[in-house]
């Protein structure tokens, strides 16, 4: 208490001057239409740009969350679309034999938590597992198209492995012409994936695209691979030396989509 009055007595000029503008702060305020609205037009400005620093801080934090709602929407909004066209029967040709074909088709959002590019038999690790429903040989893709195929999985994780593995081979197609193929890595960049057994009779051309052939239960068909970025054929080759580039761009790659996929052919007609 003692302190407190000296510091009171010693300051009280000021004390005292600090009180009075105050006062004659607030009778203009409220004594004066054009004073009145002039500082609260400030004020409100200053409240205003506190509270758009304070939102872009807070949205900047929510990031995170936003984007795994959006990776959840998206593999709804798919999941939706395959449903409504699973209503939908189609002929498909089998063995030269024209059959019904059901194909369900669920997605499921997980986020790559590690991964390498650098190797021959390179891997991914995405955070989801046995508990998700996620199974070995079901195919893994990202907004860009094809990412890989699942090889390993335990109660909360999977092992993935991608395009850039040097065993890894996916059946694909030339989307202009539908004539099939495979990829192939060599292990060297993983900007560059080789596309074989394309005859040499076949049009092709740097900048065609590459998308899954839907040959296997583990990609439905015309999901992007890759874009060509090279075909040579010398003579007495049978097949073009085809060099594409993956539209999936593995150093970059944080969120991806498990398909899992279940086809069932129905008896054939007669």
């Amino acid at each position: 208490m003692k302190n407190l009055l000296q510091f009171l007595a010693r300051y009280s000029n000021f004390l005292i001057f600090l009180i009075l503008e105050v006062v004659a702060f607030i009778l203009i305020a409220t004594s004066h239409q054009y004073q009145h609205s002039a500082i609260w037009s400030s004020a409100n400005r200053i409240v205003a740009g506190l509270d758009n620093i304070t939102t872009t801080v807070g949205d900047y934090f929510q990031l995170k969350k936003d984007n795994q709602l959006l990776i959840e929407e998206n593999a709804w909004l798919k999941n939706q679309l395959t449903r409504q066209a699973n209503q939908l029967e189609k002929y498909v040709e089998i063995d030269s034999l024209y059959q019904y074909s059901h194909l369900d088709v669920e997605y499921i959002p997980a986020k790559v938590i590690g991964l390498t590019t650098h190797k021959h038999h390179n891997y991914l690790t995405i955070n989801k597992g046995q508990r998700d429903s996620i199974e070995v040989d079901m195919g893994v893709i990202c907004h860009d198209g094809v990412v890989g195929i699942v090889s390993a999985v335990s109660e909360k994780y999977s092992l993935v492995v991608p395009l850039i593995h040097t065993e890894m081979h996916t059946s694909c197609r030339l989307k202009k012409n539908d004539y099939i193929g495979r990829t192939q890595w060599r292990g060297i960049d993983y900007k560059k994936v080789e596309l074989k057994d394309i005859s040499r009779h076949v049009d092709v051309a740097q900048g065609d695209s590459v998308v899954t052939s839907g040959l296997t239960s583990v990609f439905p068909g015309g999901i992007l691979v890759g874009t060509v970025e090279s075909c040579e054929l010398t003579d007495g080759d049978n097949y073009y030396h085809i060099t594409m580039r993956p539209t999936t761009d593995y150093r970059k790659l944080k969120y991806v989509q498990v398909i899992r996929n279940h086809v069932t052919y129905a008896e054939e007609e007669p």
